[in-house]
């Protein structure tokens, strides 16, 4: 689904973000967002969707079933033991 609003520029630079828009992104009153001009458009991300972002790319290299904390505990475990 695509929404697309028209907006205006207020005072001190602030945009007001359409209810329906912020209500696609899961953004309630007091939430931070990340802004970043991106191929010139100014695009708005939520933390909780950088996350999301992060954990689809790192299933990529994942095996199902695989916990990353298990590994890289061991990992860790393993370094120590040939300090």
């Amino acid at each position: 689904m695509e929404l697309q609003a028209r907006g205006q520029v207020g005072e001190k630079g602030r945009i007001v973000i359409p209810a329906a828009m912020r209500e696609a992104l899961g953004i309630g009153v007091g939430d931070r967002v990340s802004l970043r001009v991106e191929d010139g458009e100014l695009r708005i991300s939520t933390l909780r969707a950088r996350i999301q972002r992060a954990q689809a790319r790192a299933r990529l290299y994942v095996k199902p079933g695989t916990l990353v904390s298990d590994e890289l505990s061991a990992e860790r475990r393993e370094e120590a033991k040939n300090e």
